[in-house]
């Protein structure tokens, strides 16, 4: 998403360096990737070695097209005006070991560009270890007004939003390397919770932002890094350039939820674009592109390089498709389709008929603060993990919230819970699944509704819990 108000944009801090805990390649011309320094194993890389005018290999990578996915915001929910196209013209390797990404306009004024994304979306740190995301890359090599509007990027999205595209920022994304308008500056940023507003500020993340050591960030390669670490308690978030820290996050900084909502899910894909235009650059310069923009400046990309350290590796949770058919005994079972509308109390709800799937009702148009509770639920002796809910939204642009889960007080932290915007109407129904902390016996269950807005923002059909 990567959206940037003036209020970011406008403040571009030149950081000090910090080095610990970093780990440097180096800045050599060499084209392939470095082995990693010891106590660190690559979990996957490409080093876009191949015949000038080839796009990047279909095994590692997939080419998104045009404006938007199918069925998510359009313009990339950032406001950028290009095309992206799968044209060798925009996107190819070039024969030394780099791939480029070149926007270009046309005749008619027309701007074409190109972004890609891992086909892996399970990227996350060994349980107790550390994951780093990296790469050596050129951003574009053009400045002043005639980069106006251009706006590379080096990041990474939850998994979850694979298929759903309205649960951001909720599922986390790491902005490693961002810049716009030609500036010597790279952004590194973290986009979490919900939008506007929440714990990490949306819709402008939680950034900081440094000049390129040494040369200029458009006139050389810079390494540009991202480190997970699992490994300390609490968790950190690191972002590095050439091996100098410029930015972390702690764990700490965040509630319980938004944490679990962002790190707990399969883990995250990484991608490459550049973009023309778009809430970002036009915060600087806007509106962008301008007629003074030059087209036809590329970002070369040496590598991409995902390597982790420490821990032990676990495979990633699938969440369940369908609940368990063999309830506990004794309760309502938590793994049943427990109706939304079967609430013994509840706040600011109501109720209609739903169009969904099986019929029956929904409650509807649920906002901040609205809650339903739910007596008695068996969870059992083996503890479930996974919350799952059947849910629709026709929440206008900009509007999104938490749906969540509580046990036994409305005032006890949620234990999981899931983020959802417009999923394209109030009886457009999809079935989002959240982790959550362990739970067995019999609960009392809440279902609450977070946001940092007034609007209202789903229905609810069901909801159920799985292992």
């Amino acid at each position: 998403m990567r959206i940037r108000p003036l209020a970011l944009a406008l403040v571009v801090p030149l950081l000090a360096a910090a080095t610990i805990g970093a780990v440097s390649y180096g800045v050599s011309a060499d084209a392939s990737v470095p082995t990693p320094p010891a106590g660190w194993t690559t979990v996957w890389s490409d080093d876009f070695d191949g015949p000038s005018g080839s796009l990047p290999s279909g095994n590692n990578w997939i080419i998104d097209t045009g404006h938007g996915y199918p069925g998510g915001p359009g313009n990339w929910g950032t406001g950028e005006i290009q095309n992206y196209t799968n044209s060798p013209s925009n996107i190819s390797l070039d024969g030394a070991g780099n791939l480029r990404i070149t926007p270009l306009r046309d005749g008619a004024g027309n701007w074409t560009s190109a972004r890609i994304e891992t086909q892996r979306g399970d990227f996350k740190p060994p349980a107790g270890g550390v994951l780093a995301i990296e790469s050596r890359l050129q951003m574009p090599n053009v400045t002043g007004d005639a980069a106006l509007g251009y706006w590379p990027a080096f990041w990474a999205l939850g998994s979850p939003y694979r298929g759903n595209y309205w649960n951001w920022p909720g599922i986390g994304e790491f902005d490693i390397m961002e810049n716009v308008n030609g500036l010597n500056s790279v952004w590194g940023v973290l986009h979490c919770g919900v939008n506007p507003g929440g714990p990490c500020n949306e819709t402008s993340g939680l950034g900081a932002s440094r000049a390129c050591p040494g040369s200029t960030c458009q006139s050389g390669f810079h390494t540009y890094r991202f480190e997970w670490d699992t490994s300390v308690s609490p968790n950190q978030l690191r972002w590095y350039v050439d091996g100098q820290q410029f930015h972390s996050l702690s764990q700490s900084q965040f509630p319980a939820d938004t944490w679990t909502n962002m790190t707990s899910h399969a883990g995250y894909f990484v991608l490459l674009n550049v973009a023309i235009g778009g809430a970002f650059p036009d915060a600087l310069n806007g509106p962008t592109p301008r007629a003074s923009t030059v087209p036809g400046h590329p970002m070369v990309v040496d590598y991409v390089a995902v390597t982790a350290k420490g821990g032990t590796t676990t495979p990633p949770t699938t969440p369940p498709t369908t609940p368990p058919t063999t309830p506990p005994p004794g309760g309502s079972s938590a793994y049943s389709t427990l109706e939304a509308e079967s609430y013994a109390q509840q706040a600011g709800t109501g109720v209609e008929t739903t169009s969904d799937t099986g019929g029956g009702q929904n409650l509807k148009q649920l906002g901040n603060g609205d809650w339903a509770l739910y007596r008695g639920i068996n969870f059992g002796s083996t503890a479930a993990t996974q919350f799952v809910a059947r849910v629709a939204s026709g929440a206008a642009g900009g509007v999104s919230g938490l749906v969540e889960v509580r046990l036994d007080s409305r005032s006890n932290a949620p234990i999981g819970s899931f983020a959802i915007a417009n999923t394209g109407g109030w009886q457009s129904w999809r079935t989002v699944p959240a982790n959550m902390a362990s739970v067995t016996g019999v609960h009392d269950v809440y279902i609450t509704f977070t946001s940092g807005q007034p609007a209202d923002f789903v229905n609810l059909n069901w909801f159920t819990f799985g292992h």
